[in-house]
């Protein structure tokens, strides 16, 4: 076994985690003078970070948790392959978050929103900068998303969730007939109206995006070491991580942005996080599998499709399931069936299926703050599905606790120990 070796001298601050909150966040302390160690058992965007929908949803501010979704969790719940799913073996496990879940559906929605809105502002002029400064604007696409109704029902059902936004100043307008189809030619005619949100981004592939962020992260003295963290202790001077390989790294300060895996790290510093696992699945088709003009969203059904450099990505819903079941694939091949219905004359065939672990909050808010028990340890977590579209935003409010700056926006809204 290696001989464990002493302190890192070359590191102010050790991160766990190379998905795209901790490499925001490593580029954003680079930037800023630290001497910056990315510790990850894979690679930089190699898991969760690597198969998203590939949006910057910075319009999608409506905590998971709102009022009217609890009205429609007794069908969803009913349907295994359906938007929201809880194996029946899980359950058990996940009665306290579901109670956590529900609660802030209906005590906590209006200032979840708020808080949620003015991250996500945030959020995009971080973005933004951060892309012109690494060099990676030109993998940012500008064509809007357009969500559709299959009826007028549905339609009417949306409405507030739209106005919703609209309080917060996000565009959109609603379409129907000749230009619905034309925001999207081909679309199967059970669609009857449709709402365009010019705003909204994508990235041409997102594991490829993160990569370019580490890229440049690298060239303000960032360092990537591929190891498993096994154990985390510390003081108010130092914290140490044992690896699975024998070493131990040492250094002032740690930030944990572990994703799914972040609460099992947190304890070790007081703090009892209700982190749950929006396992999400999805299958990207070759790029010529249909000439997708923007992202599509199918909000009824929980999914969309995101046309990529590198394929075609049908995805999203949601099965509450922690990190240790099996994968259930049929939730992909469900989501193709119907992306082969709603998008006739596509073609389905040389896919690649995929599922990832989003790190959930029964509020649908980030954890961004410090440690109960040590305050040179920060924490950086729990964006659920919004991790790519909020990573600037996190990283930039990483930095400002590290240099001990003033937040940009209020930080109590995402604190840990909230709960």
């Amino acid at each position: 076994m290696p001989t464990a070796h002493p302190a890192d001298p070359d590191a102010d601050i050790v991160v766990i985690g190379a998905g795209i909150v901790g490499i925001c966040a490593a580029a954003f302390l680079a930037e800023a003078g630290k001497r910056v160690l990315v510790v990850d058992r894979t690679g930089i965007c190699e898991e969760t970070s690597s198969g998203n929908a590939s949006a910057f949803a910075f319009s999608d501010v409506l905590p998971l948790a709102h009022k009217g979704m609890m009205k429609n969790l007794p069908k969803w719940l009913t349907d295994p392959l359906g938007p929201l799913a809880i194996r029946p073996s899980y359950l058990p496990q996940l009665l306290p978050w579901l109670l956590r879940f529900w609660r802030a559906g209906r005590t906590g929605y209006e200032a979840a929103l708020a808080a949620q809105a003015g991250l996500m502002r945030l959020a995009e002029t971080e973005w933004m900068g951060l892309l012109d400064r690494s060099g990676t604007r030109p993998m940012l696409r500008e064509d809007g998303s357009l969500e559709l109704y299959e009826s007028e029902a549905e339609f009417r059902g949306a409405l507030p969730g739209w106005a919703a936004r609209q309080r917060f100043g996000i565009g959109f307008r609603h379409v129907e007939g000749e230009e619905l189809a034309s925001l999207q030619p081909g679309l199967s005619r059970q669609f009857v109206k449709g709402t365009f949100v010019p705003g909204w981004k994508t990235a041409d592939d997102p594991m490829l995006l993160g990569k370019a962020v580490w890229a440049y992260a690298e060239t303000k003295g960032a360092r990537f070491m591929h190891a498993t963290v096994v154990d985390v202790s510390g003081s108010s001077h130092e914290v140490a991580l044992d690896l699975a390989d024998g070493r131990k790294v040492v250094a002032p300060k740690l930030l944990i942005a572990a994703g799914a895996w972040s609460h099992i790290w947190t304890r070790r510093f007081g703090d009892r996080v209700p982190l749950e696992t929006e396992r999400g699945y999805n299958t990207t088709l070759p790029a010529d599998a249909f000439d997708v003009k923007r992202q599509l969203i199918f909000s009824g059904h929980g999914f969309v499709i995101t046309p990529l450099s590198t394929g075609l990505r049908v995805g999203g819903a949601v099965e509450l399931g922690g990190l240790t079941l099996p994968p259930n694939y049929a939730r992909s091949k469900a989501m193709l069936e119907k992306a082969r219905r709603f998008l006739p004359g596509l073609k389905t065939e040389g896919g690649r299926e995929w599922m990832g672990y989003r790190p959930s909050m029964p509020d649908s808010l980030p954890v961004i703050g410090r440690a109960r028990a040590a305050p040179n340890v920060f924490y950086a977590f729990g964006h659920g599905h919004l991790g790519k579209t909020q990573a600037a935003a996190t990283g930039r409010l990483v930095r400002d606790l590290v240099t001990g700056d003033a937040p940009a926006i209020d930080l109590a809204p995402f604190s840990p120990q909230r709960f």
